[in-house]
């Protein structure tokens, strides 16, 4: 089953913030992209196919070929999440380095890096191809590999540098520029995205280093992890009853079967998690209902067979339960709405 790749809200905030320090337009580029500007106070994950999106609106509106780039020089630094927090508490920049990338999901879901020495360099490498189309993967790559050695230079009081980067794309930017951002020879169209450095700094103390707030920053870290995986649960359970709903089969032991986990082990998790099976079932439910009475002209009779209902009084009362009104009297005041909007 896919799981939807989600990236932290940090994230979006800090690609808004270089924007708009860069002054771009913001409104236009969000609205080619589809992306509703109240993401900027959302502290929601953000659903990482936006990203493709964002990038080939932003290169479209701006038409700045290197926009990864230059975006990323106007970005404020990666600060004030957990992440940071276990670097700068950790003894050297390696020892940060290394529970950085434990816990790099809690920054995005396509990060997959990981660092392997060879000789007297450290290659940090991502073995996960981030996009397919090419306009996405260059500004993105680009844009993370900047902000990763801004933050690294700030952990570092400025002792950190690249010595090489490869890029899996074909089709970049000039050598003089890539020279003049990154400081160093960057290679185009290699396996992988790799950045290599000086063994050497893997040893470089940082000052700020605390173990007692090590240890509180670790454990935080592994209850936002453990926070994403109780999330990924709901969304697969929620995939699951999508994928069944109109067998009419759908029950806990149905879905706990799909997702090859016990049903007893299921019902622990949704708990842990603060829902149940059954609410988890009831707001896909209603979700699915609203979408296809607001948004559809399916008939009534119809969408109580989508949703999974065996009877259409079962469906009603329900319908009543979410929204206080009946399914026509909600389709209408829907429709009223949208051509209200409309006109």
């Amino acid at each position: 089953m896919q799981r939807i790749q989600t990236d932290a809200a940090i994230l979006f905030k800090m690609v808004y913030e270089g924007m708009r320090r860069a002054e771009y337009p913001v409104d236009e580029i969000l609205m080619r992209a589809g992306v509703a500007l109240n993401r900027v106070d959302d502290k929601a994950r953000t659903p990482n196919h936006m990203q493709v999106a964002f990038w080939k609106a932003a290169e479209s509106v701006t038409g700045d070929s290197d926009l990864g780039l230059h975006l990323a020089e106007h970005m404020p630094l990666y600060r004030g999440q957990v992440v940071e927090y276990l670097f700068l508490s950790s003894a050297t920049f390696g020892a940060g380095l290394k529970r950085a990338l434990a816990y790099q999901r809690l920054v995005s879901d396509v990060l997959d890096a990981s660092v392997r020495v060879i000789d007297d360099q450290v290659c940090l490498s991502n073995t996960t191809a981030f996009y397919k189309d090419t306009i996405s993967l260059r500004h993105f790559t680009e844009c993370f590999a900047l902000s990763l050695l801004r933050f690294f230079r700030f952990v570092t009081d400025g002792k950190f540098n690249f010595t090489r980067i490869d890029f899996a794309f074909t089709q970049g930017a000039s050598s003089a520029e890539y020279e003049r951002v990154f400081g160093c020879p960057v290679h185009l169209g290699q396996a992988e995205t790799r950045v290599y450095f000086d063994l050497k700094i893997m040893d470089q103390p940082l000052w700020q280093s605390e173990p007692e707030l090590l240890r509180l920053h670790e454990q935080l870290a592994l209850e936002k992890l453990q926070e994403l995986a109780r999330s990924d649960l709901v969304a697969d359970v929620r995939r699951a009853i999508g994928e069944t709903l109109e067998s009419g089969e759908v029950s806990l032991e149905t879905i706990a079967e799909r997702l090859n986990i016990s049903a007893r082990r299921l019902r622990t998790q949704l708990s842990e998690a603060d829902t149940s099976f059954q609410q988890v079932l009831s707001d896909y439910r209603a979700r699915l209902a609203k979408r296809l009475l607001s948004k559809t002209t399916e008939s009534v009779e119809r969408i109580v067979y989508l949703t999974g209902f065996s009877e259409p009084s079962t469906f009603y009362r329900a319908f009543r339960r979410w929204t206080d009104e009946t399914p026509v009297e909600y389709r209408k005041r829907k429709q009223a709405a949208a051509e209200a909007l409309n006109s």
